[in-house]
């Protein structure tokens, strides 16, 4: 009994041979296999990856020369941020030159006008230096586009001038500038100093 279970539990020889006669591959799949390890080592395939290859370098490339542009691009920006930066610190240091250049002049001449003061035996010499002083000053405020607000017998204009008193008069109508206690300035239409006026009033 216990040697017919062992006999039917243990495949004979001829069985085992069969099996491996089955795990062995058939002529048409060692064909096919064959086939596919010659594609794979064909010169196409060969083509194919030297392609990809050259794509790889390529792009390797394309990056390297987009990264020195970027940072040629970083080199320049910070180039001209450093120049501005130059620019108006230099303005900054020496924006009053001009205006320093024109008022030289005009100190000159007050200096000049004081020491003739001293010796002159009349005050004309004196009133004629003042009046060429005022006239540089003139000049000097023409060329910075500045224009002087002197509102006598005109209608007052609270815009641009500052009523300090009222007075009554008989000649200048109700509601204008009898005289300017001090003129108002303008620069490029903008009111720098109000004019300072008596405005007439009725009796």
């Amino acid at each position: 009994m216990n040697d017919e279970i062992k006999g039917n539990a243990e495949p004979s020889n001829n069985e085992a041979e069969d099996e491996h006669v089955e795990e062995k591959l058939t002529p048409v799949e060692s064909e096919l296999v064959s086939d596919v390890e010659e594609e794979s080592s064909s010169p196409e395939s060969i083509v194919i990856e030297e392609s990809g290859q050259d794509l790889n370098f390529e792009l390797a490339e394309e990056i390297r020369l987009l990264k020195e542009d970027v940072l040629r691009a970083r080199a320049d920006v910070e180039n001209v941020r450093k120049r501005a930066e130059k620019d108006v610190t230099a303005a900054h240091k020496y924006g009053l030159e001009r205006l320093l250049q024109e008022l030289l002049p005009v100190k000159d001449s007050i200096d000049m006008g004081l020491e003739a003061t001293a010796a002159a035996e009349s005050i004309q010499p004196l009133r004629e230096g003042m009046e060429l002083t005022v006239k540089m000053f003139s000049d000097f405020f023409e060329k910075l586009n500045v224009k002087v607000v002197d509102p006598v017998n005109e209608k007052f204009d609270p815009q641009f001038q500052q009523a300090m008193m009222t007075e009554v008069s008989a000649s200048i109508e109700e509601g204008h500038v009898i005289r300017v206690m001090q003129k108002g300035y303008l620069l490029n239409d903008r009111l720098v100093r109000p004019a300072l006026v008596v405005v007439s009033k009725a009796e």
